[in-house]
């Protein structure tokens, strides 16, 4: 009976391993375009999150949520600290709330909103990115439509 142990533990340790290579192979599986997160749970605990600490204008917790080079502006110095100040001498809170209850759609890396901004190259309204940095959703950009090209 022991002849017949030694070869199912072998068939075991056998199957252990190649699972830890698929394991592995997910793991490290290339970057690219980020399918739908709408319906994860993590992206909509932080999308609630995200919602709530906007309505209240709590910037202590918007700056937690922010990647460091949130953009929020075309010009130059644009992105990072200066965001709040930014959003207060524009009077942008309101656009702000109004923009994160749109549906986020994906787009590239990013789950942006409104979806328009995927669909309508000719939109002109503000729009919102979040982006997953280390395996977690960050609040990466607020910013209206791109300036028009001065190229001909």
């Amino acid at each position: 009976m022991i002849p017949l142990r030694l070869p199912t533990l072998l068939l075991l340790l056998v199957f252990a391993f190649a699972g830890c290579n698929s394991a592995e192979k997910k793991i490290s599986k290339p970057q690219g375009d980020l399918r739908d997160q709408s319906g994860d749970a993590s992206f909509q605990s932080f999308l609630t999150r995200l919602r709530k600490a906007a309505a209240k204008r709590d910037t202590a917790m918007l700056a937690r949520m922010m990647t460091p080079d949130f953009g929020y502006s075309w010009q130059e110095g644009g992105e990072g600290a200066g965001v709040f100040a930014y959003w207060d001498a524009y009077h942008l809170w309101p656009e702000l709330r109004a923009v994160l209850q749109e549906r986020f759609v994906p787009s590239g890396n990013y789950m942006v909103a409104p979806a328009e901004v995927t669909t309508d190259p000719d939109y002109a309204g503000y729009r919102a990115g979040l982006r997953l940095v280390n395996g977690a959703w960050r609040f990466a950009y607020f910013v209206p439509a791109p300036p028009a090209s001065t190229e001909e």
